[in-house]
C-alpha cells in the first residue's frame, strides 16, 4: 500500500492558492469552521463525488482535510483506490486552528455540534442510562458494558462506529442542493 501524501498546516497555508481543498467531515462540523475555499463532500458521499473529484484532480492537486486527519487518510486512501491522487492535511482542521491559521465561518450559520462533542453526549448518555437503570434491572448494566466496549473498540482501531450513526441525523447531513453545488463547483 502507498502512503498517504501528507502536508503540515504551514505548507498548506502557503499553497492554499493552488489547492482544491475538500473537506470530508459532516455538514455541522464544516459549518463550525473549515478551510478558505474548502468543498464540503462528507466522507459518506465520497463514492458518488468521485467523478467531480477525478475533474478537480485532473486541474489540479486535491487537498483532503477533516478534524484531525484520519477521515481524511481514509477518503485519500479510497481516491488513490479509483486513480486520483490526493494529499491529506496533517493534524486536520485541529492543527490549521491550533497554529493560528484563518478558519471561514459562514455569517448566520447554526451548526450542530461538532461530531466529537456529539459522540461524548451520546457515549456518556448511554452509559449514564445504563447505570441508572440497573439498579432496577440488572441486566441494563450490559448498556455501559457495551458503550465501553464499543469506546474501547474505537480507540484501538482508531474508527468510530457512534460517529459514522451520528452522521446519518438529519443535522449531520448535507442539503441535497449543497452537495450538488458543490460537485457543480469542482467540474465547472
Amino acid at each position: 500500500m502507498v502512503p498517504t501524501p501528507a502536508l503540515t498546516a504551514d505548507q498548506v497555508s502557503a499553497r492554499l492558492h493552488e489547492l482544491t481543498v475538500i473537506d470530508v467531515r459532516t455538514p455541522g462540523e464544516y459549518a463550525l469552521g473549515h478551510l478558505p475555499g474548502a468543498h464540503n463532500i462528507p466522507l459518506d458521499h465520497l463514492d458518488a463525488a468521485l467523478p467531480a473529484l477525478r475533474t478537480a484532480a485532473d486541474r489540479g492537486e486535491l487537498l483532503v482535510v477533516c478534524a484531525s486527519g484520519t477521515r481524511s487518510a481514509t477518503a485519500c486512501r479510497r481516491l488513490a483506490d479509483q486513480g486520483v491522487t490526493a494529499a491529506t492535511l496533517t493534524g486536520g482542521t485541529t492543527a490549521w486552528t491550533r497554529l493560528g491559521h484563518d478558519i471561514h465561518r459562514p455569517a448566520g450559520t447554526r451548526a450542530p455540534w461538532a461530531m466529537d462533542r456529539q459522540v461524548r453526549l451520546a457515549a456518556g448518555s448511554l452509559v449514564l442510562t445504563g447505570l441508572i437503570a440497573g439498579r432496577r434491572r440488572s441486566a441494563a448494566r450490559w448498556l455501559s458494558a457495551g458503550v465501553a466496549g464499543g469506546l474501547v473498540f474505537s480507540a484501538l482501531t482508531n474508527t468510530c462506529g457512534m460517529a459514522s450513526i451520528l452522521a446519518r441525523l438529519p443535522y449531520n447531513r448535507p442539503r441535497t442542493a449543497d452537495l450538488d453545488a458543490t460537485l457543480a463547483a469542482l467540474t465547472g
